[in-house]
């Protein structure tokens, strides 16, 4: 767009100049040095409003640039506009409002423009840049923004016609892939008989002819003599049927490769049998660990996701005759102080799972002493990486063997599977879950200042590394990558940034890399199904659930709800700011519509601040307390403070949906939302931030409603609307409900997770062995970036006494 961008400035400059420079004049009397997205299209709003309709016909031909400006840099007379014309796609201008010269500059400029505004120390010329394209120049991309995520797929499609071009070439590749498959001593697929692309087409063949002969359902120990005799091991398939299956898939790519073939027979590949998750910060257990600090949702989705893994690895074992019991290991930070949970175990079976366990590894000091006590996941950053490789020792010691894929869980996690994936040369999975740059408002911009409490420095620089470094990528939503037309996504947001007097990112990540996939997870659906399946409803707890809403008073809980006939409307997250449970109280609060009509019901954090170690947190308690007071809601809201075990929260959400109740997500962004999709399968009409995952999770007014957090007063108007449409429509209610319940079955289940890993896992395997998908350039320039980036500003971090 940058061409019709200037072309399109230079006609409007020319045919209403003065109305725009009023404009630009208008912005600079704001003395704002920076303007984000909202801002600048609120602010022209208000100058419109207030010239006339001779000014808005003027500007309005700049609409659609001012819509797509993600941000204003101001220092007068200069304004620099960062505009994003299309998803994941940037141009920069450059403004004199006086002069009114224009120019499309450089995203270094800009970010140099912008530097310069926080220090004053004027341009800097010869700044660390950081730019990883050059390493991606020849590397197959994305071009449609509209296939972001789907990496896979293009992966594929693009690489097996390239590996092919030369079909011999390629078939050898295969071939050796498929010689070079071992699982515990024992060799698959194919033996020292097969040397050749012509000795297997043959064994092909005949395998063919001698499988036609025998009963489809005839078990792989019944044929595997002969099958051996022609060159083939075990994995290709528990019975007959399948075996000839997976072979004539095989035929078929030597014959003539094609994508899905080739895709579907990696699929049937027996490659993973165990896997390591990691996720060092928190208090990582199965019981009483919800609510310590650092520790909250991520806990949940990884025991979730081991629990789906396990049984589809088993499955597919099963499915390739192979009698292996697959093994997972949840890699955690071990906590001597352990606070009432298991964090100080170093081993811990997951339970529901056959072989799934938690291995614990300590940090330990300058002197190799174990640290004892919980550490803020914002200052472990000096331990990782002699927690790296004590890991990789305990957990060869603990496997047998190297695992066949390592998954990185958030930003410290994912650097640590960096360094293990490099050290041991398996494929690397990451899953951010949340990236800390898209929560905190400026947060590289001035690093400094957050550095003493946050040390974003070093959680932005691991992330650099460990997404570059990652064979795949996994997201939630679309959002989580490239956002959508309006917002940034999480992602496209560490493309280009700057921390002032440390570097400047011009290119950091590429979200049209097809290493990017999104994936969502799910539900239980053994705790979370709709509140109409009455025959598996706990009524049991149905009294416990009552006296926790309705009953008096407690150590733990504030309020109670005098109305107990109205309608719940009800919150559960962690009591952090981006989380934004005081801005819900705020609304409801300030609505009298939505105070009328319903009870607040809050979950979250505790009520008595001296029980939390987390400042933040202690700083919202406060505030709620305050907010309580000043709004006068005693009787209106029942504010709680625990956290529920897994089997009452389900239930909690039915009993809500009982009283014909609904269920709402405020926070400020959200990379997914898995209490949202808790809620809508349980049958809560549900009301969720616009901002990240849950605008893609929620089908606006079908399956529940968005609501923006920085607009309260509108997003309160829109909940009092629905329970009041409710009141006269009651059956509008179950039309929402039922939609959520929709939405979530179809779209968002575990078992779909599952099959999806699985997969992804053995394509990129598989084209990290037979390609250069390990970017060995690229690596080479990423531990450089380590060692003289990362460490150093690791070492900083101020270590307990």
């Amino acid at each position: 767009m940058g061409v019709n961008l200037i072309q399109l400035f230079e006609a409007l400059i020319k045919e209403n100049r003065d109305s725009i420079y009023l404009l630009l004049r208008h912005y600079l009397s704001l003395n704002r040095s920076f303007l984000l997205q909202s801002s600048v299209w609120d602010e022209y709003q208000k100058l419109i409003q207030k010239e006339g309709t001779e000014t808005a016909a003027a500007l309005k031909p700049l609409e659609s640039i001012l819509a797509r400006v993600q941000e204003a840099v101001i220092n007068p007379p200069w304004i620099y506009l960062a505009i994003r014309p299309e998803i994941a796609r940037w141009t920069y201008v450059r403004l004199h409002t006086e002069k009114l010269h224009y120019k499309e500059t450089s995203v270094s400029e800009f970010l140099a423009f912008k530097e310069n505004l926080v220090t004053g120390d004027g341009h800097q010329k010869w700044a660390l840049e950081v730019d990883l394209a050059p390493f991606n120049r020849d590397f197959p991309k994305l071009i449609e923004s509209r296939s972001i995520g789907n990496g896979v797929e293009y992966l594929n499609r693009r690489l097996s016609s390239q590996i092919f071009q030369d079909l011999e070439q390629g078939s050898k590749s295969l071939l050796d892939f498929l010689r070079m498959h071992q699982a515990r001593g024992v060799q698959l697929m194919l033996n020292e008989r097969l040397t050749n692309i012509t000795s297997l087409r043959d064994a092909l063949r005949q395998a063919d002819k001698y499988l036609e002969k025998k009963e489809p359902e005839t078990r792989w120990p019944e044929v595997s003599r002969a099958m051996h005799y022609l060159g083939f091991e075990p994995g290709w398939g528990d019975h007959v049927a399948r075996i000839k299956d997976t072979m004539n898939l095989l035929s078929d790519i030597l014959e003539a490769p094609e994508p899905a073939n080739l895709s579907r027979f990696l699929g049937l590949m027996p490659m993973i049998f165990s896997l390591v998750v990691l996720s060092p910060h928190g208090f990582f257990g199965q019981a009483n660990v919800l609510g310590m600090p650092d520790t909250g949702g991520q806990v949940v989705y990884i025991l979730d996701q081991v629990h789906a893994l396990e049984k589809e690895m088993r499955c597919r074992l099963e499915q390739q005759g192979l009698n292996i019991e697959p093994q997972i290991l949840v890699v955690t930070r071990l906590i001597p102080e352990s606070q009432g949970t298991t964090a100080h175990e170093r081993i811990e079976h997951i339970e529901g799972t056959q072989n799934s366990r938690i291995l614990r590894v300590p940090f330990r000091s300058k002197n190799g002493e174990i640290i004892p006590q919980w550490i803020s996941r914002f200052k472990i950053w000096p331990y990782l990486e002699d927690f790296a490789a004590e890991v990789e020792r305990e957990m060869l010691a603990e496997l047998g063997n190297r695992p066949d894929l390592i998954i990185g869980n958030y930003s410290d996690g994912n650097l640590v599977a960096t360094l293990l994936s490099n050290s041991l040369k398996v494929t690397q999975c990451n899953i951010a879950h949340a990236l800390e740059k898209s929560k905190y408002l400026y947060s590289d911009l001035y690093w400094k200042d957050n550095d003493p409490e946050y040390h974003f420095s070093c959680q932005f620089t691991a992330d650099l590394i460990a997404m570059n470094s990652a064979d795949f990528i996994i997201t939630s939503t679309y959002q989580e990558i490239a956002g959508n037309k309006s917002s940034v996504g999480q992602y496209e947001s560490y493309n280009a940034f700057t921390m002032p007097g440390l570097y400047r990112v011009v290119n950091g990540i590429e979200v049209f890399d097809p290493k990017f996939n999104i994936v969502s997870p799910g539900a239980d659906a053994e705790i979370y199904f709709p509140y109409t399946q009455t025959e598996n409803r706990l009524q049991a707890l149905h009294g416990e659930i009552d006296d926790l809403i309705f009953g008096g008073e407690r150590d733990n809980a504030r309020g109670h709800l005098q109305e107990k006939d109205r309608p719940l409307l009800f919150t559960m997250a962690r009591m952090d700011k981006v989380k934004n449970i005081t801005g819900l109280v705020d609304w409801y609060g300030r609505n009298e519509r939505l105070r009328e009509n319903t009870n607040l019901l809050v979950i979250a954090g505790h009520v008595d601040q001296s029980f939390s170690t987390d400042q933040e947190e202690r700083e919202q308690i406060a505030y709620m307390h305050e907010l309580m007071n000043q709004h006068d809601l005693d009787n209106q809201i029942r504010w709680i403070g625990t956290y529920l075990d897994k089997k009452l929260s389900g239930e909690l959400y039915r009993f809500v949906a009982d009283y014909r109740g609904a269920f709402i997500q405020p926070a400020l962004f959200e990379a997914f939302g898995i209490t949202v999709i808790e809620a809508m399968v349980s049958g809560l009409p549900t009301f969720a931030t616009c901002y990240g995952g849950p605008s893609e999770v929620i089908c606006d007014g079908q399956s529940g409603f968005h609501i923006d957090p920085n607009h309260g007063d509108k997003a309160s108007s829109i909940i009092a609307d629905f329970f009041e449409r409710c009141t006269h429509e009651p059956e509008y209610w179950k039309v929402i409900s039922e939609g959520g319940i929709r939405r979530v079955q179809e779209k968002y289940t575990w078992k779909h997770y599952a099959e999806r890993m699985m997969t992804l896992s053995r394509i990129y395997g598989f084209w990290k062995y037979v390609t250069n998908l390990q970017r060995d350039e690229t690596n080479r320039y990423l531990e450089m970036f380590y060692g003289l980036q990362f460490r150093p500003l690791a070492e900083k971090v101020p270590q307990p006494d």
